[in-house]
């Protein structure tokens, strides 16, 4: 005999659980989209929905947004995306440890250029940590640093349609 439990909430993890990510980019053959919009479709059933985006996602945003259900008997408050305000509530940039030479003015001109080795802000060189919200810069996106930490920009893969918008 089989028991059949519907589950009370989903967690779409990644970019591409949540939003669709790089394959649901134009032209977009496959039809891929995120699990909400499956929802929204009426292609899988309704339920919470909490997506946890990110390429790769943060391995403690989950653990952190599954600890916050356990201890408090329900999900931390989400954003209009339906991501953790904790997490997904700042921008990259309000969190970047490059933010200072921002403030100075200072900007690397290319990848490999004297700012660029002196770790000054990215963003004529196409970071999108203005328009992205996500927590990689302050839980460190592999556990040891972060992209913009290593020299390349944000390319904003937290938001939906990241790479149609030019991530």
């Amino acid at each position: 005999r089989r028991c059949l439990v519907a589950a009370e909430s989903v967690l779409a993890l990644g970019s591409c659980a949540s939003f669709g990510g790089l394959p649901a980019a134009a032209p977009n053959p496959t039809g891929a989209m995120g699990i909400g919009e499956l929802m929204a479709q009426g292609l899988v059933p309704r339920r919470m929905l909490i997506n946890l985006p990110g390429c790769p996602p943060i391995p403690e945003v989950l653990g952190a947004t599954l600890a916050h259900r356990v201890a408090f008997d329900r999900f931390p408050e989400l954003d209009g995306q339906n991501r953790p305000r904790l997490f997904y509530g700042a921008t990259v940039h309000d969190r970047c440890p490059r933010r200072g030479h921002f403030e100075a003015g200072r900007f690397a001109g290319s990848f490999d250029d004297e700012g660029a080795r002196a770790g000054w802000c990215l963003l004529e060189l196409g970071c999108k940590g203005p328009v992205t919200h996500n927590a990689c810069t302050a839980r460190s996106w592999n556990g040891v640093s972060s992209p913009i930490e290593t020299g390349h920009p944000c390319i904003g893969c937290s938001e939906p349609g990241f790479w149609d918008r030019g991530g």
